[in-house]
């Protein structure tokens, strides 16, 4: 079977996809003709315009809906929601994140670094993980299986300032994700981790170091260039893709253009 009737009429459940990654995972699905149920925080305007868009170039069923990984909880709800809205769910992609004040106290220098924004970081990071992909997967027992897949960045692997928070998280569910890989084969559910090194996205544009930043990890790379959020969509969709990657589960893809080995 190709790429292409695999793909499409399934559905994928995406959290946090009105930019960056989030949305160029969102948009290589729909090319394939994947329907889409995706999240968003703030931004409803945005998530309106890119349902319109989607819907209408590649003729799929696209919808938005509120969450906030800072209450997991709601992922219970959602998925009853996106029961009424479609037939099926076949693959989850946990790729929302949490910014500004809610990680003060989490994005810090060691000795700076506080309960409250530890536990807000591992809450969107992995306990949303958790409660999505357990939602998902009593889905994907009714359709015969799936993907899962939890988006991780390489600062659990190298040092980046004042990324303790964040690095700590991202290896607990790249673990996280192993135990579910073991668990969950047994319905056909693969379930695995795409871990980005440094990605050119208007967040990290809007840093007051980005030049810097840039310039550094264009160093870095064997490639001479910095990564954008299509390279990070490419691995999570040839994960999904059952044609191409139906034996590989519990492992993280690293996609850092060689830069953890400088």
């Amino acid at each position: 079977m190709k790429t292409e009737e695999y793909m499409k009429g399934k559905t994928l459940v995406i959290s946090g996809a009105t930019r960056g990654i989030g949305k160029a995972i969102l948009y290589r699905f729909a090319e394939f003709g994947v329907n889409i149920a995706f999240t968003y925080n703030k931004n409803e305007e945005e998530a309106k315009k890119i349902t319109d868009d989607v819907s209408v170039k590649y003729n799929i069923k696209a919808k938005y809906y509120p969450l906030n990984v800072l209450e997991p909880e709601q992922y219970i709800d959602l998925f009853k929601q996106i029961d009424e809205d479609f037939d099926r769910v076949d693959f989850f992609i946990s790729n929302a994140i949490i910014y500004g004040r809610s990680v003060v106290g989490g994005f810090a220098p060691f000795m700076r670094l506080k309960q409250k924004g530890l536990n807000n970081i591992y809450t969107a990071t992995v306990l949303a993980f958790v409660v999505g992909a357990q939602e998902a997967t009593k889905r994907m027992k009714e359709v015969g299986g799936g993907a899962i897949i939890s988006l991780s960045s390489t600062g659990n692997l190298v040092y980046m300032p004042n990324y303790a928070g964040h690095g700590n998280s991202k290896s607990a569910v790249e673990t996280m994700v192993k135990y579910a890989a073991t668990e969950l084969g047994e319905f056909g559910i693969r379930v695995n981790a795409v871990s980005g090194g440094p990605i050119d996205t208007d967040a990290l544009r809007a840093f007051p170091d980005y030049d810097e930043v840039k310039a550094k990890v264009e160093k870095q790379s064997p490639l001479r260039k910095m990564g954008n959020p299509e390279d990070l969509a490419g691995a999570a969709f040839f994960l999904c893709d059952k044609t191409q990657s139906g034996w590989l589960t519990g492992q993280t893809i690293v996609i850092d253009g060689g830069t953890t080995f400088q």
